[in-house]
Formats: structure tokens, C-alpha cells, sequence
């Protein structure tokens, strides 16, 4: 009984978010060993999400001490934690939001860390690095890089923010889409498909037997029936698909029938275009699908992926198995479903030889990759996503001019682009003056041509000789003097950790670029550079 209560409490501790991303998404979380580097506002929102979310374990790293002025936006720490280790304090109160999570300190400035003892970033699954300054990122993001570790960059600064992630590269399965057509294959059913339906007498004149024949099996029947009327051709024109619509009406016996509502309003899905999108064509054809033993368990599913196709596959992907609901009695439902299911089974089965055919073929453990995830990459091979990601470096040394110089033609993109810039701007000038601009108030006026000299630099450097920024905004960049704003600070730290859980359960798919937050008009803007 006791075991039974201890595997049961994970699950009803974590009953919504097991919702989203399953228990295998949540293993990922378990497994997961995030380094937070700076607990202010910003970091410790993050952290504070990732904690209750379950992750594995955490790592703070920051030297300073409590001060007055965190009590101000910090609700992780009080008047008790003044003067004390802030590391040390934020990983106290973060273990009462849960006792699961292990949760460890270094009492070191980050820059100091990334100066001296690079080789302890290797040890993370995600580096979450807050309000650190450009040349120091810089110097992490190569660090991250060159181990293979995910760095998310996060800051909040006044009314603005931004969010970025870096890794060379990230593949995604289960991407999730919010709007994906149904996988049934209406425009090239398979053998136990046809001849269920041709099982049925869609002209059956009882009236119950009618309305109740599931919308699939009407649409296959009609869709050969105009085939053999066009030359084996389904509708692909406006007035095609309208006059099928017209033949699918044409077997109504009564104007209430859902089921031939439902098959009108689906009959597109029979001029669905055969074989594979561009974005998955792309991914087959990638270099990285000729694989070897040191390829990822992605890229030899993507190489199996592509003899399947060439093979059992017949120029398609593996089916997905799941019918939508639909009006229909319930032994035709639950018959569909079976065929399908047993379709979807067929094709993960001969999926799963090919894996094995070529881990063998590499030189792996044929048993090396589970059955479980060829599954669900069987399952989800329509909504495969390679995320790669250009170094800090690149974005700043070489950003794409043809992007920037379109964000800064539309006006809701430009003020986005105008933070960017002055971010980086900031940076430079503190470079210089050991200070960010506007923290003593009888230095403003001189700060603000300052940081406007910094950010002409900026964007000398990048190419862009001609673009000027708004001087309301130089100045009120200024007047922010760096504060950590607690609801700004919550916000994008909690932009932050919503990417640290797509990136840990590869679900979902992270920001494609610099995500900036516009606190003066409240909204937002991925840049991608």
C-alpha cells in the first residue's frame, strides 16, 4: 500500500501539467538539472515555476548578499535574509515550495564562474542566465555551445525584457500544433479502410441506420464514386469541390442528419495533397539523416523515417491511429477506431524493424531506442520541428540585415527593435562608466547622449548606418537605471521557464529567436537575427 501511495503522489501533485505534457514529459522534468546564474526577481520567478513544475534539481549561483532593496522585488526573501548568502536564502524558500526538488548554492559571482571555472557548466541540462551582461554571455553561450548545453538567456530591465535561447540544435516530436488536419487518409485510403465502408449501403433507408453512418465511411464511398466518374481524378478545383459538396447532399434523406453536415463540412479533407508537406520533406533530406553511431536517436528515426516512406509507406508517412469524434452508431465508431489502430500499429511495427535494421547497421545496440518513443514518433511524424539556433556571437557580429531592416519598416516590430539595440546599449556604456545609465538622478541628462553614442555604435557595428532610435525612448531607457520591476521581472521570468520545460520535454516548440517584451504599450516581439 505504501508504494502504491508514493508512485500515486507524484500524479496527484502534478495532476494539470501531467495533462499537457504526460508522464513522459514529466520524467524529462524529474530528470532535468537547471543552473540559475543570479537570484534576483527575474531569475527567481523562473526558478520558483521550474520548482513547483518538478524539476529535478537546481542550482543557484550568485555572491551577493541580501539588501534592502530586494526586499522590494523579491518575494522569496525578508527582513530576515539581510545580509545573509542570496543563494543561499532563495534555495532555502525554494525547497518549502518543494520538498522533491534537490536544491544546491554557489556562493560566486557568475562572470567570475564563467571566467575561471568554465568546465562546471557541463554538469546542467539548461543554463538559465539572468540579467548578465553582453560580454559575459557571450563567453557562456560559447561555453553552452561547446558542451552541448542549452543556455537560456533572460533580463529584465525597467519596463522591458528580453528572452533567448541558444543551442545548436533542438528536435522536437511531439511540436503540439494548435490547428492540425485530422490524419485519416480520405485521399488514399487502404484495403480494410475501403472494404469497411464499402461493408456499409450508405442509400440503407433506415432512417436510423442513415443518420448514423460515420462521416469517413461517406466521404470514401462518394470519393470513389466521383473518381470513377473523372478519370480516377478526386475534386481539386473551387467548382469541383463544390459540386462534391453537392453529390454528398444529394444522399441526404432528411435535412437533420448530422453525420452528412459533418461529411460536407469535412469533404475538403478528401483533396487533401498526397505524400509529405516541405517542412518534413526537409527534415528527411537533411544531412544529418545519414546516420552514425555518434547520431542522435532523432536523426536514425529520420533515416528509418525515410526508407519507410520509399518502402511500406508507399510515398506516405506512418498513420497516426486517432479518428475525431463523429456522429455514428457505436459499433461503426469503435470498428473505425480499430482500423485505424491497427493501420497506425502495422506501420510502427515495420517503423520499429528499420530502427533496428539500422542502429545494427551503425554499429548500436539494435534494443538501444524503446519502443515507446518510436511510437510517439510514429504518432507525431507530421508535426517534426528542427530548431537551430545561431551563436550569440553571429546574431551580434552579423545579424540578418534583411530582417532588422524590416523590423524597423513596421512600426510595431521597430519599437521592439529600438529595445534590442538599447539593451546592448546599456551594456556598453556600463562597460565604460563601471554604472548603468541613469542610477544617480543628477546624471541623467548626461547619460542619455551617452547611450545614444553607445547605440549608434551598436548599430555601426551591424550594419545599419542609417537607422536612428527614438530619442523619447533613449531617454526613458535611461530613467529605468536597471531596476528589476517585479511584475516585468515576473513576467519574463516566467517567459523563461516556459522555455526551459519545451526545451527539457521536447514538447512544443521554443522561441525562433530574441523574444522583447514592451512594457509602455504591453506587447511583445520574437526578433529573429
Amino acid at each position: 500500500m505504501a508504494a502504491a501511495a508514493a508512485v500515486a503522489e507524484p500524479k496527484t501533485k502534478y495532476d494539470r501539467q501531467l495533462r499537457i505534457w504526460g508522464d513522459q514529459g514529466q520524467a524529462a522534468l524529474e530528470k532535468a538539472s537547471i543552473c540559475l546564474l543570479n537570484c534576483g526577481p527575474t531569475g527567481t520567478e523562473a526558478l520558483k515555476n521550474l520548482v513547483l513544475g518538478g524539476i529535478g534539481s537546481v542550482t543557484v549561483v550568485d555572491g551577493s548578499k541580501v539588501e534592502q532593496a530586494d526586499l522590494g522585488n523579491n518575494f522569496l526573501l525578508d527582513e530576515g535574509c539581510l545580509g545573509q548568502s542570496r543563494a543561499k536564502s532563495i534555495c532555502s524558500f525554494l525547497q518549502e515550495l518543494n520538498d522533491a526538488v534537490k536544491a544546491k548554492y554557489v556562493e560566486e559571482s557568475p562572470a567570475t564562474m564563467i571566467d575561471t571555472n568554465p568546465s562546471f557548466f557541463s554538469q546542467f541540462t539548461v543554463v538559465i542566465a539572468t540579467q548578465l551582461p553582453e560580454s559575459s554571455l557571450l563567453k557562456l553561450d560559447s561555453i553552452c555551445r561547446s558542451a552541448n548545453i542549452v543556455l537560456v538567456a533572460a533580463r529584465s530591465y525597467g519596463l522591458t525584457g528580453l528572452v533567448r535561447v541558444s543551442i545548436k540544435e533542438h528536435c522536437v516530436i511531439e511540436s503540439k500544433p494548435d490547428h492540425f488536419l485530422d490524419d485519416l487518409r480520405l485521399h488514399k485510403p487502404w484495403t480494410e479502410l475501403k472494404q469497411f465502408a464499402k461493408s456499409i449501403d450508405i442509400c440503407d433507408k433506415d432512417a436510423v441506420v442513415h443518420k448514423h453512418t460515420p462521416y469517413i465511411v461517406i466521404l470514401v464511398r462518394l470519393a470513389e464514386k466521383w473518381a470513377d466518374a473523372h478519370d480516377g481524378q478526386l475534386p481539386s478545383t473551387r467548382q469541383e469541390k463544390r459540386e462534391f459538396k453537392d453529390l454528398i447532399r444529394a444522399h441526404m434523406l432528411n435535412v437533420d442528419e448530422d453525420n452528412y453536415k459533418e461529411a460536407v463540412e469535412s469533404s475538403y479533407k478528401v483533396s487533401v495533397t498526397p505524400g509529405i508537406s516541405d517542412d518534413i520533406r526537409q527534415i528527411i533530406d537533411d544531412s544529418s539523416s545519414e546516420v552514425n553511431l555518434s547520431s542522435s536517436d532523432f536523426w536514425v528515426l529520420v533515416a528509418a523515417l525515410k526508407e519507410f516512406i520509399a518502402n511500406e509507406g508507399n510515398g506516405e508517412l506512418p498513420l497516426e491511429g486517432t479518428i475525431p469524434d463523429m456522429t455514428s452508431l457505436t459499433e461503426y465508431y469503435v470498428s473505425l477506431q480499430k482500423i485505424y489502430q491497427a493501420k497506425a500499429e502495422s506501420d510502427c511495427l515495420a517503423m520499429e524493424h528499420r530502427v533496428k535494421s539500422i542502429l545494427k547497421r551503425i554499429g548500436r545496440d539494435p534494443e538501444s531506442i524503446s519502443r515507446a518513443y518510436i511510437k510517439t514518433f510514429c504518432k507525431n511524424t507530421r508535426k517534426l520541428r528542427v530548431c537551430r539556433y545561431r551563436s550569440m556571437e553571429e546574431e551580434f557580429s552579423t545579424p540578418v540585415l534583411s530582417e532588422v531592416q524590416k523590423y524597423f519598416a513596421d512600426e510595431d516590430s521597430c519599437f521592439a527593435m529600438n529595445f534590442y539595440i538599447l539593451l546592448r546599449a546599456v551594456d556598453r556604456l556600463a562597460a565604460n562608466y563601471s554604472r548603468l545609465p541613469g542610477i544617480f538622478d543628477s546624471e541623467i541628462d548626461e547619460d542619455v547622449p551617452r547611450l545614444k553614442l553607445a547605440a549608434v555604435a551598436v548599430l555601426t557595428e551591424m550594419g545599419l548606418n542609417g537607422a536612428s532610435l527614438s530619442e523619447d525612448l533613449i531617454t526613458e531607457v535611461c530613467r529605468f537605471a536597471g531596476a528589476e520591476i517585479h511584475p516585468v521581472a515576473a513576467f519574463i521570468g516566467g517567459m523563461a521557464s516556459q522555455e526551459v520545460i519545451k526545451l527539457v520535454t521536447k514538447q512544443f516548440v521554443p522561441l525562433m529567436g530574441t523574444f522583447i517584451f514592451n512594457g509602455i504599450d504591453l506587447k511583445s516581439q520574437v526578433l529573429a537575427l
